[in-house]
């Protein structure tokens, strides 16, 4: 699996620059040269440093350099290391490690040291990402985030927090029916797909009890309408698990239903263990929820009045009366959540919240991920199938890259989702025909992403990245040069003879065949007079290895020449 990191060189002297980059060149390493703090500082602020190499003796700021430098970065995973002309003083080392640095580089270098050193810090870089996702999959990232400034989360009280139950009816009979190996992999199948709900709507997984499924909202996120938001994701959890219902009657075979019971009020939150750490939420809160979802029908969703309140603005509602809660005592007034008031959808199901909705909950006002499904259920029913080289497989793969040109280029939020969007339709025109898909790509992201709450402004620049990757058109925005690299992405791979390959069979399917010397002088041709990476990443990560499949070209036409004249 290939990796990638950042690496900033912080030096006046060009020489010193140059030799470090040529050192450091390759291996995932995405090599960035500064000449002075204020030159570095943009690019701190917007890009995630993994590893900083830096000089100190050229001011007698050095030391308060590396201070400015840990204060602007937006990422404060990373490792410094201090560039030296000479070998430095005890005292300038230990006052350097004090101020963050973890180690030092004597110039003239060994490139051998410098390589070894910095291997050690990547792994350790890599290893730290790791850590920091497996965490982040278990604890909020307000509980880490006060961890890992205070060592300690305090107990907090929620006034407001809602709390999301959902169950499947009947497990317990329908689990007997079932091999333990099945009935995990169908447990998994619905929990991974709740995961993706909650997390489009902000909303927190706590865990799950057996084939019960718990969330909040409103308790470790800073986001409005937390009551709205956890209705979004109940409906969208719901419509789901109608769907695989309808399909399963259809094919005859067995099916699952849910129902799912909501409630808002007073919860607290908090760090529970001593060795093994479990967050968690308690209050009567927690108890209401759980019997609103009890006393939930099959396919249904029941919400307390203290969410009714807070939704009925937005959702159509039908009132249940006074429902009595079981163990607890006592009765309260429930509602059915039926679906979104026409005001504020998309859909004519009422399921998908339109744009108007989604910014009101501070959402991304577009649906990305319904989007994504739709395009690529589209493309893999309607492409052509002797569309070897530009099929799925290669759209996911640009989609992949672009992503990770995006992560080194600082790129987020709705930026990134603009530009996946792109890759995901740049190759969709493929449907209609072959030659100038892309203009025929863009009309139809042009009419499909209305659909999913792309405004005309989003769909103009869409519609822009798009068109850029035709062969007679120069990018120009900086997601525009993203999604031309990613599209090429593979040039410098080691994979590139397996999808040129795919690319031969291709165009010899549409009407253009090449024979053996042929296809190298193609390939050739465009690896080195025509194609051109746009981005500083790409040319850091890729130029190398395109040139490596150059000079394997070149030595493969040779072989066959020798042969065909010994023929």
């Amino acid at each position: 699996m290939e990796r990638f990191i950042n690496i900033l060189i912080i030096d006046s002297d060009p020489k010193v620059r140059m030799e470090l980059k040529e050192i450091l060149s390759g291996g995932g390493n995405n090599i960035l040269l500064a000449k002075s703090i204020p030159e570095a500082l943009p690019i701190i602020k917007q890009k995630e440093i993994g590893i900083y190499l830096i000089n100190i003796e050229e001011s007698q700021d050095g030391f308060i350099n590396i201070h400015s430098i840990h204060k602007n970065s937006i990422f404060k995973n990373n490792y410094t290391i201090i560039i030296s002309k000479d070998d430095l003083p005890g005292t300038q080392l230990v006052r350097g490690m004090k101020q963050g640095a973890v180690d030092y580089l004597t110039y003239p270098f060994s490139p051998n040291l410098v390589r070894s050193k910095i291997d050690v810090f990547k792994s350790l870089f890599y290893k730290d990402q790791r850590i920091s996702q497996l965490l982040s999959n278990i604890f909020p990232d307000n509980i880490l985030n006060e961890l890992g400034n205070n060592n300690k989360f305090s107990p907090k009280r929620v006034e407001n927090g809602v709390v999301l139950f959902t169950d499947f009816v009947d497990f317990s009979s329908k689990a007997k029916r079932v091999k333990p190996l099945q009935l995990l992999k169908k447990l998994e199948k619905y929990f991974i797909r709740f995961d993706e709900v909650i997390e489009k709507y902000n909303l927190e997984k706590i865990k799950t009890i057996g084939d019960a499924y718990m969330a909040l909202s409103g308790v470790t996120e800073n986001k409005p309408k937390s009551a709205v938001r956890a209705c979004l994701a109940a409906i969208e959890i719901r419509d789901f698990m109608r769907k695989e219902r309808d399909i399963a009657i259809a094919m005859k075979n067995d099916f699952w239903e849910i129902r799912i019971g909501l409630h808002m009020g007073p919860l607290v939150a908090g760090i529970i263990g001593t060795s093994k750490y479990s967050f968690d939420v308690w209050g009567d809160t927690v108890n209401i929820a759980s019997r609103a979802e009890r006393a939930s029908k099959r396919g249904h969703i029941t919400i307390t009045s203290s969410i009714q309140e807070r939704v009925t603005k937005y959702f159509e509602l039908t009132s249940r009366g006074e429902i009595e809660i079981h163990k607890r005592g006592g009765s309260m007034e429930m509602f059915y959540l039926e679906k979104i008031k026409d005001a504020y959808h998309l859909d004519n199901e009422g399921s998908q919240a339109n744009s108007l909705l989604r910014s009101i909950c501070h959402l991304p006002s577009m649906d990305f991920n319904r989007m994504r499904t739709h395009i690529l259920n589209r493309m893999k029913s309607l492409q052509p199938e002797n569309i070897s080289y530009h099929g799925l497989p290669h759209t996911l793969n640009v989609e992949k890259a672009a992503v990770r040109y995006a992560k080194l280029e600082g790129v987020k939020n709705e930026d990134l989702l603009i530009l996946r969007t792109a890759t995901l339709f740049h190759d969709s025109g493929f449907i209609m025909q072959y030659d100038k898909n892309e203009i025929f790509g863009a009309k139809l992201a042009k009419a499909i992403l209305p659909n999913f709450g792309y405004s005309d402004v989003q769909i103009a620049e869409i519609e822009k990245i798009i068109l850029a990757t035709q062969h007679d058109v120069a990018p120009e925005t900086l997601l525009e040069k993203i999604m031309c690299d990613a599209d090429h992405d593979y040039l410098g791979r080691k994979d590139y003879t397996r999808i040129a390959e795919k690319l031969r069979v291709e165009l010899a399917d549409f009407g253009t065949k090449f024979n053996e010397i042929e296809w190298i002088d193609f390939q050739i041709n465009f690896l080195e007079n025509i194609h051109t990476y746009h981005t500083e990443t790409a040319r850091n990560i890729r130029e190398e290895g395109k040139k490596s499949r150059v000079r394997e070209l070149k030595s493969e036409r040779i072989k066959l020449i020798d042969e065909q004249e010994k023929l």
